[in-house]
């Protein structure tokens, strides 16, 4: 499968400086910045090192410019990169990288399987500060076959994830799609944006947070009703069982097209001697009937939505250090998140799971992460 160039696609994020003076095409500076974080960079400083021991063939096909007299490269500086950052539209950043991904799932055949999942899901950058000194609390949308970052929008101190739910999918086909999403997000304008307007589905918890729809779930005759489906994990430390019944409620639901009701229980017990076993009983609803979604499908979507936290937040978190980032200035925060998650993204599309481990064969070979990113 041919790889599109990530070239082309940050060839569309618009330049902010001032054309007298420019020495740097923006492309550029963006590209080395894109491609030292695959290569393992944690850090902007870590970005110029890895630009500064880059071979010429490599620095010449990120569009590093020449000098006119010498005809050596002319790399830029540690504090363009960093000024490049600060300054960057951090939506279309973003939206350039995930038109990648999005590219690449579509060459993959990915993003247009029959039922498609994605997980919303949101992320504070915890040693990170914006301009106004509040944390950095991005929501992205992620896809569950494969943990690919394919849209991200910034959640700043004037509002919430609620409000924008809707700008991080607005710009998406979702047809045919089921949308997963924590309690936060069991809104009646989210269910109505997706099944309305978006001929989505959705699959969504429900807490004490919707004490209305809490109350009928809960209230449900589910002592009648047969597991549906059972499954058991063990790992870490703890075994898991789970299980899973459905009902079908066309009606008596004070939700918007709900058409199945979920129960799933969660039994935990750790592996040690003496451990106790506790149960979690956890409610959600969905929009897609019987005959579309059986119960082990809504199982492995609803268990697909919390690997989201081991594919993608843990990953950018441990191997990456994003919480331990201070980074403060301008984009620059969400810059290098988005930058994570075209890491972790483009290794994900190849089929690795050891992400750091792909990051250190990564960084031993400069020319590696531009195949991964089709640069040649």
């Amino acid at each position: 499968m041919d790889c599109v160039s990530l070239l082309d696609h940050l060839a569309a994020v618009p330049d902010p400086r001032r054309r007298r003076g420019i020495r740097h095409a923006w492309s550029t500076l963006l590209a080395i910045a894109a491609v030292a974080v695959v290569a393992g960079a944690r850090s902007l400083t870590a970005i110029a090192e890895w630009a500064a021991d880059a071979p010429q063939q490599v620095l010449a096909l990120l569009g590093v410019r020449r000098d006119p007299l010498t005809g050596d490269l002319q790399l830029p500086h540690e504090a363009t990169i960093r000024r490049a950052l600060a300054i960057v539209d951090a939506d279309a950043l973003d939206a350039a990288v995930c038109s990648w991904i999005t590219t690449r799932l579509l060459a993959a055949g990915i993003a247009e399987a029959p039922r498609r999942a994605l997980a919303v899901d949101g992320k504070s950058l915890r040693g990170a500060r914006s301009g106004g000194g509040e944390a950095v609390h991005l929501l992205s949308a992620v896809d569950h076959a494969t943990g690919a970052v394919v849209a991200q929008t910034d959640v700043d101190g004037t509002t919430n994830e609620i409000t924008r739910f809707r700008p991080l999918l607005n710009n998406m086909d979702l047809t045919g799609c089921v949308i997963t999403a924590d309690a936060l997000h069991t809104q009646r304008d989210h269910a109505e944006f997706l099944v309305g307007e978006k001929n989505a589905h959705y699959l969504l918890i429900v807490k004490k947070n919707q004490p209305s729809q809490y109350r009928q779930l809960t209230g449900l005759p589910w002592r009648q009703v047969e597991i549906h489906h059972r499954s058991k994990d063990r790992g870490h430390g703890r075994e898991e069982r789970r299980t899973i019944k459905v009902v079908s409620v066309a009606a008596g639901l004070l939700f918007p097209y709900t058409v199945q009701a979920i129960q799933i229980k969660r039994q935990v017990r750790g592996l040690g001697p003496g451990a106790k076993r506790r149960t979690v009983t956890v409610y959600a609803i969905t929009s897609l009937p019987a005959h579309q979604a059986r119960p082990a499908d809504l199982a492995t979507w609803i268990r697909g939505h919390w690997t989201i936290e081991n594919k993608l937040h843990y990953v950018r978190d441990v191997t990456y250090g994003e919480d331990h980032s201070q980074t403060r200035t301008g984009s620059t925060p969400r810059a290098m998140a988005t930058l994570r998650n075209l890491a972790i993204s483009a290794l994900r599309l190849a089929g690795e799971t050891n992400i750091a481990q792909a990051l250190r064969r990564l960084g031993r070979d400069a020319t590696r992460p531009l195949a991964l990113l089709g640069i040649t």
